[in-house]
This record gives structure tokens, sequence and C-alpha cells, in this order.
């Protein structure tokens, strides 16, 4: 069963909102809201708290002390207290806490063990936001977004706006989270933005409790069961005001142990301070690679990316083999920070994507996942993976300034490969298998990738059959030259009953027929080069055919050398070219494109 990490933003009493926030054993969020009632936090979280879960309160639980301030709230106070970040002081001489706290009353409700030492399934404990913000993010300071005296609307919205930041590198957001950050954006009163301030401090409490889970040295309990406890992530040591040993320090009980190596931690505060900007890096390798893929039209199904979040960063360059590190440095040897995903129809498109991206950016790493697991007399996983950079063009061109220096990972699969490894990282790494059924799952899994691996052999040859060359009319001015039983018909997008273009559907069939080597090329693509042939002035077949009958389209694909199979549309785009060279060059169809199509008219007209 799932574990779920949820956040608890509590009011103190039931008239002001509370803030609700659930995360997945990945860090994703699964719910956001705002209740008031008791009652209202029992019916909002009881889908999530029913299984294994641990929550984080952001309340006092244990408060048993008549008067000042709890233990806990003084430890916490002497590491935070410089960064504006100290507890304030909860006492059963408060009117709220002298009949117990709600935070217990809320964590007996849902039956959790509020015990932080607890190992058992469902447990609650006490966290609280703006120490945790200042170890997580390496904040000098607190954030100022909660309302007081003297903050001034443009302070609270600016300030709260700086913490959406820092939760979007920890935790991957949704269209809820979207919401919110354009409700701070758009705020003309402080009380909107009190409203998702409870919400964003509710998903932080959510992301410390995911913190302790998965980073245990890394977190700090102060104070005791008796006489309540904080758990916070940790300081790092050159951060703390007392050295090892003293009072509060990491020898005393209940301390902090914060046990990676000064490399790794420091390079984990680098990453963070650079993942806003490696956020936007990774957005430009996407787009990149899918021009690649276009100006070649190479088809596909979808071009993706991700930049690692900080948490995943850390725990990877945590990794030790065999006593030593995995990653001596960090910064440079874990090279999947930025993450591009290729997932194409068939096997034979993934070698093709691999030479393309070869042939036009740095490929500094190639390996075929698949091809070492057959090798090992096994089915399983299967990918490529390309780790790429700009090449010496790319470089020097202020479109792709931002991506010098930098490279990403490129991994290549089909639509069949992806199912399987996605469905198998969900069984494996979220799911709960007992030991029992292990080598059954194992089995199953092997089975599964081995008929998956069938089935794509025998989409390859479907491709390879549906390639054959379709019978053409004898007068293309007819129409549909091989009508919408043509090899590429269904799924192209048509056009408007009078729109004077070549219908995109009949151009799929006839552009089969013309090229019956050719590999299919995206369905848009098909419409993208109806529109380039209508400021030609081509409107027929049998114009269009005209124009490829001359001699001086022979021998296109030697003259360009291409180490990939282009697709119908990049052969058309190619004789086009060709055959109207700068008048094709000026279509304003193509003005994002013409530098690259007069590099590729320099090659066409190249002496042998």
């Amino acid at each position: 069963m799932d574990v779920h990490f949820v956040g608890v933003d509590l009011a103190w009493g039931e008239k002001s909102p509370t803030g609700l926030a659930v995360l997945d054993a990945d860090a994703r969020l699964l719910h956001v809201s705002t209740v008031r009632t008791d009652d209202e936090v029992a019916e909002a979280l009881a889908p999530y708290v029913e299984g294994p879960c641990l929550v984080g309160i952001d309340a006092p639980i244990v408060v048993v002390n008549p008067t000042g301030s709890r233990p806990a709230e003084q430890a916490l106070g002497r590491d935070f207290r410089r960064f504006e970040a100290g507890a304030h002081p909860a006492n059963t001489g408060k009117p709220e806490f002298a009949d117990g706290t709600r935070a217990a009353r809320v964590s007996k409700r849902l039956g959790l063990d509020v015990n932080p030492r607890s190992r058992r399934a469902r447990r609650a404990i006490e966290v609280y936001p703006h120490a945790a913000s200042v170890a997580l993010f390496g904040l000098a300071k607190t954030l100022k977004y909660k309302a007081k005296p003297g903050r001034d609307l443009d302070l609270l919205r600016r300030e709260l706006l700086l913490l959406v930041g820092h939760v979007e590198t920890v935790v991957t957001v949704d269209e809820a989270w979207t919401t919110l950050r354009g409700q701070v954006e758009t705020a003309t009163r402080k009380s909107q933005l009190r409203v998702v301030e409870d919400q964003v401090d509710a998903v932080l409490c959510a992301y410390v409790a995911w913190f302790a889970e998965h980073h245990p040295t890394r977190t700090t309990t102060y104070g005791d069961l008796e006489t309540g406890t904080i758990v916070t992530p940790a300081l790092p040591p050159e951060r703390l005001p007392a050295p090892a040993g003293a009072p509060g320090g990491s020898g005393s009980p209940g301390g902090r142990t914060w046990r990676l190596e000064d490399p790794v931690r420091a390079a984990v505060q680098e990453y963070a301070q650079r993942r806003p900007a490696l956020v936007e890096a990774g957005q430009a390798f996407v787009e990149l690679v899918t021009s690649v893929l276009d100006e070649a039209g190479i088809n596909y199904l979808s071009v993706t990316g991700r930049t690692k979040s900080v948490a995943s960063f850390a725990e990877k360059a945590e990794r030790r083999v065999g006593g030593a590190a995995a990653y001596p440095e960090p910064l440079h040897d874990i090279t999947d920070q930025l993450g591009v995903r290729v997932v194409t129809y068939v096997r034979g498109d993934v070698a093709a994507v691999a030479d393309l991206l070869d042939d036009q950016v740095v490929v500094k790493d190639d390996r075929d996942m698949g091809l070492a697991t057959a090798r090992e007399g096994r089915f399983g996983y299967a990918s490529r993976h390309l780790l790429i950079g700009l090449d010496a063009a790319r470089e020097s061109h202020p479109q792709w300034a931002q991506l010098r220096g930098l490279v990403a990972q490129v991994q290549v699969r089909t639509v069949l490969q992806h199912a399987w490894a996605e469905f198998e990282h969900e069984a494996r790494y979220k799911g709960s298998v007992p030991a029992e059924h292990a080598s059954d799952l194992d089995r199953r899994f092997t089975l599964a990738a081995g008929l998956l691996e069938l089935a794509d052999q025998e989409f390859s040859t479907i491709r390879d059959r549906l390639r054959t060359p379709a019978p053409q009319p004898a007068d293309p001015a007819a129409g549909t030259a091989g009508g919408t039983g043509g090899t590429l018909g269904a799924g192209v997008v048509e056009v408007e009953p009078h729109d004077p273009r070549l219908d995109p559907r009949e151009l799929a069939a006839f552009l089969a027929g013309q090229y019956g080597d050719a590999g299919w090329s995206r369905t848009d693509h098909y419409a993208w080069i109806s529109g380039l042939l209508l400021e030609l002035g081509i409107t027929r077949f049998d114009e269009l055919a005209e124009v490829l009958r001359d001699g001086v389209l022979d021998d296109l694909n030697e003259r360009l050398g291409y180490r990939f199979p282009p697709g119908a549309v990049r052969r058309l785009d190619d004789a086009l070219l060709a055959a109207y060279r700068e008048r094709y060059v000026d279509l304003t169809g193509n003005a994002r494109r013409r530098d690259l199509l007069r590099q590729r008219l320099e090659r066409m007209t190249e002496p042998g």
C-alpha cells in the first residue's frame, strides 16, 4: 500500500483556516486545501491516513509545562534564533493548551501514533515550517510572508512567491498548486494571501514529513516525548552556533546527526542555488531536441523533460559503492541533472533518433540499456541513453547560450518500452510487495518484457509493410492519390472544406507513393508543409508531381549524406528547397528556420 506524507498547518482554534496537503512517496503533490473544523480535517484526510502515513503537524502536540516554553522550543531556538526562526512558546497557562492540544486531539481522532521514535505505519510528528525553510533552502533569514504590522502587500506577496519557488524545487506540483501561485501573483488584499499561505505551509509540513522519512540522518528531533518534540531538517554544522558536544549540539539527547561529508553537503547546497536556472536550461534542451527531430522529419510520439529535484540530487550524491563515494564530485559526476525523454513508435525510430542526435549535436556517451539486458540473456528494461551537449555551431549561437557547458541525458525508447518501464517503476518503487511474492513478480515482469519485445517487432514489421508504395491514380489531379486508404491517412489533420491547401490526408498518401522508402512523418507536419505548398502556389497534385519530376532533385539523400532515414515530409521539404532555392527559404512559413535552410541548401549545391 502506498505511503502518504501529510502536512497540516493547524490553526489553534476552529475559527481560523487550517491548511492541508498530501504528498506521495515521490514527493508529488496529491492534495492541497483549507478547512476549519476537526470534522472537516478528518473528512478531507480520510483517504490518505487509512493506510501507512506520516503526518507533519505545525502545532504543539504535547504541552505539559505550566509556564514559559518547552525544552524543544528552547533547543530549537538556540540553533535557529539567529535566523529569526525561533518557535513561539507553548504552555498550559495559555487557554488554547489548558485542556490539552488540538493537535493531540486531531492525531487521536485519525488514529496516529505521536511518538517520533515509533516505527508504526501511521504516525504524526510536530514540525515547524520556519525552521524547515531555513535548513532546506539555506535562507539567511526567514521569509516575511506572515501578515504583521509594518509589512505591506507587496512585501508579503514577494516573500510568499519566494517560498512558493523554493517549495517547487523539492515537490512535484500539480494544477492546484499552479492556481495557488496565480492567486498570489494577482492578490490585491492581504486576506487573499492568507488563504494561500496556509496551504503553502501545509505543503512544506508534508515535505518535512517526507524528508524525515527519507533522510533520517539529516533530520533533527528537538525535545522528548514527555515534554514535546519538534522535528525539522538539520542545519549543517557550519550554520550551528555551538560546537559538537555543547548543549543542544550533536552529542545531546535527541540532538542532530548530520553525517554527509562536506563535499556532498556543499554540492547539494550549490545545486539548490543553481536549480532555477537549470529548470530553464532543461526546457531549452527539450526545445533543442524537438527542433532537431522536427527539422529531420522523424516521427515520434512525445518529447518531454525534467530537471532533477534537490532531494533526488542529494539522494544520488550520498550513494556509496564499496565504501567509496559513487559520485566524488557530484555536480560534475551526476550527469542526469537535466533529462529529456523521446518516445517513438517503433524500435527502428530509436536508432534513427540516436543517429540523428549524433549527427546534429555532440554525443558524449551512448548506452543501449536494452542491448545490455539482452547480453545478459534477460528480458527487461530497454532504453537508449545518450549524454548530449551543444555542437560547435550552436555553442556560438545566442539562442542556445544558456546551454553552454551543460549536458543532458536523453532517453529514447518506444512507446511499449516506455509503458513497461513506467509500470515497473510504479510497482517496484511505490508498491508494497511481500517478500514471498517478489520472485513471482520478477517472473511476471520478465514475461511482460518478452511479450512487449515481440509486439515491438511486429509493429516494426507492420510499419515496413506499410512503407510499400501505394498504387497511384493515373491522373494526380483526380484527387486522393490513393485515397484515405493510403499508408498514413488515419489520424492526419484535416483541413476545412474551403481551405485551398492540399488536404493533409491526401498529401500523406501521395508522399507514401512518391517516397516508398521514407519513414512516417508526424501527422501535424503534413498540414504544415501543405501550407508551404500553398505559399508556392501549388494547390493540385499534378502541379506538385510536375515539380518533383525535375532532375535536379535526383540523389538528394546522397548529397545531404543523411545518417538517418528522413521522413516523407522531410524528403518533400528537401525537394522544394532544391527546386525553389531562395524563394523557398524566404517563404513566410519558413521565417524561423531560414538559417538552417540556407545551411542545407549549401550542402545540396556543394561540388561532389
